[in-house]
């Protein structure tokens, strides 16, 4: 396995790999949890984006709308920085911010995967 470039990485080659896409919606429930925001993920992998795309959104517009405090820490927990989410504001200026952060939450989870899956299978590389 070689490490993938994150730059340029997307969602769509990983959505039927069923092991990354559990690992994946077990960081997510994992992170979430720690401040108190339940995610659950069904098993369905088929459905899994847009399942967690959903919950994810929800809870973030209650805390854009309700507690900001609470989602920088989630954010800065998720390792998402304030940086990665006003380039991704100016490139999508017509998307929800809610939309915006659920899609860039679910990225970064995922890389966080893949580079966890990476080290294990080559820990010479550490």
């Amino acid at each position: 396995m070689s490490l993938p470039d994150y730059k340029n990485l997307s969602i769509e080659p990983y959505r039927n790999r069923e092991e990354i896409i559990r690992q994946v919606a077990a960081q997510i429930e994992k992170d979430f949890a720690q401040f108190g925001l339940e995610v659950q993920f069904s098993g369905e992998v088929d459905y899994a984006y847009e399942e967690l795309f959903s919950q994810l959104k929800e809870h973030l517009i209650w805390l854009l709308d309700r507690d900001y405090h609470r989602l920088v820490l989630l954010l800065y927990q998720i390792d998402l920085s304030e940086k990665q989410v006003m380039q991704a504001e100016a490139q999508y200026p017509d998307v929800p911010k809610s939309d915006l952060l659920a899609e860039l939450v679910i990225l970064r989870e995922l890389k966080k995967v893949l580079i966890r899956n990476y080290f294990k299978e080559n820990p010479d590389k550490l």
